[in-house]
């Protein structure tokens, strides 16, 4: 699996390409949209992993 940052890197790779590409404000709200979800996404499985690993290392502990 590829790490956070290579996943933010390539959400924002295609926004970037999908705001380039945008003719019309309407395709620009969408790019936008798109990428306010895909960052969401991904950060709530991030936190989610993260979440996992300190229940991991409580139940080391004690």
């Amino acid at each position: 699996m590829a790490s956070y940052t290579a996943q933010v890197n390539t959400i924002h790779k295609k926004f970037t390409n999908a705001m380039k590409k945008a003719k019309t404000k309407q395709a620009l709200n969408k790019a936008y949209s798109t990428h306010k979800k895909d960052h969401e996404r991904l950060l709530k499985k991030h936190l989610a992993e993260e979440v996992r690993e300190i229940k991991k290392a409580k139940a080391k502990l004690g």
